[in-house]
């Protein structure tokens, strides 16, 4: 990374779908390509470890007892992620090994909630720190709410990059006013965003939280079709049948801080794409509008954010 400048890449990418030896893969292969291009950040899309949950949507999600929507809900559960039990260790240990930074999009199973349920989060990975934050999405959207269950605010955390702060949320979390603004009021001047696909998510609000935050704003979207459903998926053929030509047609793309675009919404498009960001239109920007600092009135408005990692047990052993 150079002074000031911060090269990054965003992972528009397939997963191996509900696969997370498979993902895992394509993740480690996506950061030495990135790496060996030079970049000091490389953002994956949303649940991206092992993939979204697309069949909610096409096989009747909300039906009680429904055998396919159990069994795909178990492999889903089977293929997810407990960073306690080391499942992220290789990315961790290769992250150091090449020196670049690692947002990445995973299906979390909870220890500390029993580990039995599934939370849709984002992982940063520093190369020096390790997995230095997890967040859990807080409110999972519409039929995500039957696979996933909602988070806290332990991972809202800005993570310092040389001299540029970066932060993350998950897919419709970006809409929240109150979380958008935990995160400038850390400082983040790199605001990443990542969603499932497609443009229709990252079209728009991509260049307002640009321009709301004068900060950059990084959308990464995943790539994804039926037809990329590995052998393995409970009742593969019966969603090769609902599902639609297209689930996830990417739209990644880069806001600058004024709120134009550094690089437009990519649709269809499979790769890594890489842009460098510069300090300079951050401290432009910042002259006439400052969302935590100058612009700010702490004396008539305040923001509270609880970032304990909530669990239903407290432990008070007697000493021994």
């Amino acid at each position: 990374m150079k002074e000031e400048t911060l090269r990054v890449a965003l992972a528009q990418l397939t997963p191996q779908w509900l696969d997370r030896e498979g993902t895992l893969e394509i993740i480690k292969d996506a950061m030495q390509t990135s790496a060996s291009r030079g970049a000091d950040l490389l953002v994956f899309g949303e649940a991206f470890l092992p993939g979204y949950p697309f069949w909610l949507a096409s096989l009747d999600g909300a039906a009680w007892e429904l055998k396919e929507n159990k069994a795909l809900h178990a492999h889903y559960l089977k293929n997810s992620i407990t960073p306690e039990e080391g499942d992220l260790e290789g990315v961790v240990q290769l992250a150091s090994q090449l020196g670049i930074s690692v947002y990445l999009g995973l299906v979390e199973r909870a220890k500390n909630r029993g580990g039995h349920s599934l939370y849709c989060s984002l992982a940063y990975i520093d190369p020096r720190l390790g997995l230095a934050s997890i967040h859990r999405k807080l409110q999972p959207t519409y039929d995500e709410r039957l696979t996933w269950s909602p988070g806290d605010g332990n991972g809202l955390r800005v993570h310092k990059k040389g001299p540029f702060h970066l932060g993350g949320l998950n897919c419709w979390e970006n809409w929240m006013p109150l979380v958008r603004a935990s995160l400038y009021a850390q400082g983040t001047n790199v605001h990443v965003a990542v969603w499932p696909g497609s443009d229709h998510n990252t079209r728009d609000i991509t260049r307002f939280i640009a321009r709301e935050s004068r900060s950059y704003v990084l959308s990464v979207s995943s790539l994804m079709r039926p037809e990329a459903f590995p052998e393995s998926t409970p009742y593969r053929e019966l969603l090769l049948q609902r599902c639609p030509e297209v689930l996830a047609n990417g739209g990644s793309c880069i806001a600058s801080p004024d709120g134009s675009w550094l690089m437009e919404p990519r649709v269809g498009e499979e790769g890594i794409f890489m842009e460098d960001l510069s300090l300079q239109p951050i401290y432009e920007a910042r002259q006439n509008f400052d969302p935590s600092g100058h612009y700010s009135r702490p004396d008539v408005t305040r923001l509270v954010l609880d970032r304990s990692r909530q669990s239903v047990l407290e432990f008070e052993d007697p000493d021994i």
